[in-house]
């Protein structure tokens, strides 16, 4: 991703927004045999290499914010006679706007569709100036930083302890790192915000990095699943020979098994993990690996072979 100035304040911004948050344990026992060989490993973002202050990425059950929005419209350079108005209004088009747009894709045959954010912003704030609710231009700038400042505020976020490690691990095993996540444009940023390194410096291979927000496709769908499959056998890695990692029985572990690529529940914080136990499809799921920190998948890697 270049690093236009642009992408910078946005970097400072989320630095600046999101402090320190502590994983809260789950109680959780660890599951950690022996998987290898492994060639790739593939992981979950929010909840799994972040704390997120949600449990997951905020568009993943969007609700009506209005704090946030109305904290948000003065930083990202918009202005408004009445603030608390604009903030109430813009919150709930937010929530209609995604819904509208998620039953558009659905119409269109996805099955779990995804929204590229900066798009629905575009289409709030256009409805809030025509109701004479907010003024100034909605430059791509301003979109972008109103996204930044809107997500750090309802979905703080911040590194998972021992995940860079982890990385590192990897990368000295010569196995290859990737990444099937749901997303927006400024995930990768975090990467950048916190360990002052974008994904592909630090290992990520680019053709492995699958984002939602790209293909309007979501977890726990499987075309993000599939498409990393076709990339890794293009490379002549098959799906057993990787291993998926993330923190929902449903949206992660259950996808990644379909495709057949080995899979480890990360069960590190208890406000993003997800057992999904009421959920049938999740009845009979199994992962190969349980990691409570991200220790114990170093000491997988080392064990592989």
């Amino acid at each position: 991703m270049t690093a236009t100035p642009n992408r910078r304040m946005l970097v400072e911004r989320i630095k600046a927004l999101c402090g320190p948050m502590a994983h809260l344990p789950t109680g959780v026992r660890p599951k950690t045999p022996k998987l290898g060989p492994l060639r790739a490993v593939l992981f979950d973002v929010y909840g799994t290499l972040f704390i997120s202050g949600s449990g997951d990425i905020s568009l993943a059950n969007p609700t009506s914010n209005a704090t946030a929005l109305i904290e948000s419209i003065g930083e990202a350079g918009f202005s408004a006679e009445d603030l608390q108005a604009a903030g109430r209004r813009g919150a709930d088009l937010f929530v209609q706007e995604i819904e509208r747009r998620h039953s558009a894709r659905r119409a269109e045959g996805a099955a779990f569709p995804e929204v590229d954010v900066r798009r629905v912003w575009r289409a709030v704030l256009a409805q809030l100036h025509e109701e004479s609710l907010i003024g100034g231009e909605s430059t791509d700038a301003r979109i972008e930083r109103l996204c930044v400042e809107y997500e750090c505020r309802v979905n703080p976020v911040w590194p998972m302890p021992g995940a860079l490690d982890a990385l590192k691990a990897l990368r000295s095993a010569g196995v290859l790192l990737g990444v099937v996540s749901n997303a927006q444009f400024f995930t990768p940023l975090l990467f950048q915000a916190f360990w002052k390194k974008s994904p592909a410096e630090l290992g990520f291979e680019n053709d492995l990095c699958l984002w939602s927000w790209v293909s309007l496709e979501a977890k726990p769908g499987d075309a993000l699943f599939k498409k990393a499959a076709e990339e890794l056998m293009a490379r002549g890695i098959a799906p057993p020979e990787t291993l998926y990692i993330g923190n929902d029985m449903r949206n992660d572990i259950l996808p990644a098994a379909r495709v057949g690529f080995r899979t480890a529940l990360f069960a590190g914080d208890k406000r993003s993990l997800r057992l999904r136990e009421d959920d049938p499809e999740c009845a009979n799921l199994a992962p190969d690996a349980i990691v409570s920190e991200w220790g114990q998948l170093i000491a997988i890697v080392a064990r592989m072979g």
